[in-house]
């Protein structure tokens, strides 16, 4: 075979001479041009560790991954869910082709081996690319790490400051252009000519593509603003950082797409023939070429595979599902079979042969996650096994799809249910608060007692599954949304999950902890006491979100009130009035506030355990007018008077009206 490929490659090289020598024109690739990097040098790994492995795997998975990424840009992680975790990516410039992309990728991922020998960070900028990893994760808004170049050649015969503004002019313009930009890459170019002289000054601005238009406004104003005190006046420079870069020239340096030629050279008749002719050879050559290349890649990823899951490989391929298997269960995915959509992509029902019922999450083309992550993932999720979430069955990775196949869950979402009463049946009390309790030891389970430490960041009530007999079920817990950590707080610049059901500490500064999933639950809590979703119209004034109702209702001694109004009687008083106290503690602003799901657990299958006082909801609006409570009235209650109530709820109606 390889003898094979060989020929077929000089076949098609010697092709190529020839088609390049009748149609007269030539295509050379030089070679990248390395400009700088940088090495974490305080911090290095152990050969041979699990941190070097993953590092290797991972700038193979880059170097990979290369060659099949239209928009020069491709992030991903190795280890994921462990203390060895690696991130990285690689940026091509947003003007270069696939080609040029894939080789300084190539050269990168050997070159930042040779010049950052066991760093556990490390950046390496060329011309053309961008390459980068880490076992932490880089600052989008740092100026460090940084790489400044200048051509040493100062610009003359034009007032300095004029020149400075020019440049700074045009390049804020570019940063706004590339953040902004329609098209996947955030990358833009532009051209100004100095006012009064002869010159022209182009610039270029680009960013990772994983960042947020304001991000990568911000990385490049950082950029900017160091220009002026490293090459102010200089003819040309360049700041290269983690996640952007920006670069001025008195030249064009970027590719600029140009009219074609009209050319009046007349090309006879046998010339066309050959030309025609090569042009087929080559399309078939190429085909071949490629159909091998394919081949080399999936022994080379079973290689790799057995590299890093070794004794887990087997566990692997007994969880993958053909794809021909799955398009039969779902009929082919069809519309009929479609019982869910999101950002992830779509999810069916299907029917295997042996007649068990599945769920199968199509996940999108775009999700930019690689086959080896995907597979490690899917081993992370399959270690997760509790009756209150969902069963993870296997996988489908074929025809380029990525596919989750789950257990099916007849009884659909918590919130289809809860919230559309003219449709759906009415849930009962006692079936409420089973599934309050259900959602409690999922959670704890994640957090407390599965092999991995779990923090789901997005649990809300569409992501509550239901079965047959009303047990909730979580879904969703795996691939990006899931995190392990070791007890400590994490902290990220991707925020996920739903607003309505985050924690103010993620929303707004992306820490998340298990305490954040405890703020989500508490939301839980309220929705399903009330039948009602907390949301608000943005353009409101005087309409109270669900948790600050909760609170006035509960500072009023009416918790009651809360109730779903068409469960109308048939209800347990004490049992809605602890489930709204436990909701109110666990939505508490301060995370440390907010009990553990362990203590949770506890306050809801022993009513004996005395709670605590809740503090006031996070995030309510305009929390003393809306409540009309004064601080003398505030004062006349308090948590000693309520704490009593509380305490004696269990014997006697508790706030009865």
């Amino acid at each position: 075979m390889i003898s094979t490929s060989k020929q077929i490659w000089k076949i098609s090289y010697t092709v190529y001479i020839l088609f390049v020598f009748i149609t007269l024109s030539s295509t050379t690739e030089a070679s990248p041009t390395y400009r700088g990097s940088y090495c974490n040098d305080t911090t290095k790994y152990e050969p041979n560790s699990t941190l070097s492995i993953n590092i290797n795997v991972l700038l193979n998975s880059l170097t990979t991954n290369s060659s099949q990424q239209q928009d020069g840009y491709y992030m991903t992680i190795m280890g994921f869910g462990t203390t060895n975790a690696v991130n990285g990516l690689f940026l091509c410039r947003g003007d270069i082709n696939s080609s040029t992309c894939e080789k300084c990728v190539t050269d990168a991922a050997q070159q930042i081996k040779r010049r950052c020998n066991n760093q556990t960070e490390a950046v390496i900028w060329y011309e053309e690319c961008m390459l980068r990893y880490t076992n932490k994760y880089f600052k989008f808004y740092s100026i460090e790490p940084r790489l400044n170049l200048k051509d040493g050649k100062t610009v003359s015969g034009v007032d300095f400051k004029l020149f400075q503004n020019s440049v700074n002019d045009l390049l804020k313009k570019v940063a706004v252009m590339a953040a902004h930009s329609t098209t996947a890459k955030k990358f833009a170019t532009g051209e100004v000519e100095i006012t009064g002289t002869s010159l022209t000054v182009y610039g270029l601005g680009q960013c990772v593509t994983d960042l947020t238009s304001s991000q990568c406004e911000m990385c490049l104003g950082m950029a900017i603003g160091t220009l002026a005190g490293c090459c102010g006046g200089e003819e040309g420079a360049s700041v290269m950082l983690a996640s952007c870069i920006v670069r001025y020239q008195l030249y064009p340096f970027y590719n600029v797409t140009s009219s074609s030629s009209s050319g009046k050279n007349r090309v006879g008749a046998k010339t066309i023939v050959i030309i025609i002719f090569i042009a087929f050879l080559l399309v078939v050559l190429i085909y071949v070429a490629c159909y091998c290349k394919k081949r080399q890649s999936r022994q080379r990823r079973r290689t790799m595979l057995k590299e890093n899951f070794g004794d887990e490989l087997k566990t692997l391929e007994s969880l993958q599902f053909k794809f021909a298997t799955i398009e039969a269960a779902t009929n082919k995915f069809s519309k009929e079979n479609e019982i869910g959509k999101g950002g992830f992509g779509v999810v069916y029902k299907g029917v295997l042969s042996d007649g068990q019922q599945i769920a199968v999450k199509k996940l999108s083309i775009n999700s930019g996650q690689g086959s080896i992550e995907f597979q490690n993932e899917i081993l992370l999720i399959a270690k997760l096994q509790h009756i209150n979430l969902v069963t993870l069955l296997g996988f489908c990775l074929e025809e380029r799809e990525k596919m989750l196949i789950y257990e099916y869950v007849p009884n659909k979402s918590l919130d289809y249910f809860l919230f559309d009463h003219k449709k759906h049946r009415v849930l009962y009390w006692f079936e409420r608060y089973k599934i309050i309790e259900g959602i409690a030891r999922g959670i704890l389970y994640l957090h407390e007692y599965s092999r991995l430490k779990v923090i789901h960041r997005d649990l809300k009530s569409s992501n509550i599954l239901l079965d047959d007999n009303m047990n909730s079920k979580i879904s969703d817990f795996g691939l990006a949304r899931m995190v392990t950590i070791d007890q400590e707080p994490g902290k990220t610049n991707r925020i996920v999950g739903t607003y309505g059901y985050m924690s103010p500490e993620y929303a707004m500064h992306g820490r998340f902890s298990e305490k954040s999933d405890v703020f989500s639950f508490g939301v839980i809590i309220i929705e399903i006491v009330s039948g009602k979703r907390n949301i608000r119209p943005i353009e409101s004034d005087d309409f109270e979100d669900l948790l600050s109702i909760a609170w006035r209702k509960w500072r009023s001694e009416t918790p009651l009130e809360m109730l779903d109004p068409v469960l109308k009687d048939s209800y347990s008083h004490s049992e809605v009035i602890r489930c709204v106290q436990i909701g109110l503690l666990c939505v508490q602003e301060s995370p440390v506030d907010r009990p553990t799901m362990a203590q949770v657990v506890s306050y809801l299958s022993n009513v004996l355990v005395e709670l605590p006082f809740p503090q006031e909801p996070a995030l309510s609006m305009d929390r003393r007018r809306r409540l009309n409570i004064t601080e003398s009235s505030s004062g006349q209650f308090n948590s000693n008077s309520l704490g009593s109530s509380i305490n004696d709820m269990t014997k006697s109606q508790f706030f009865p009206r």
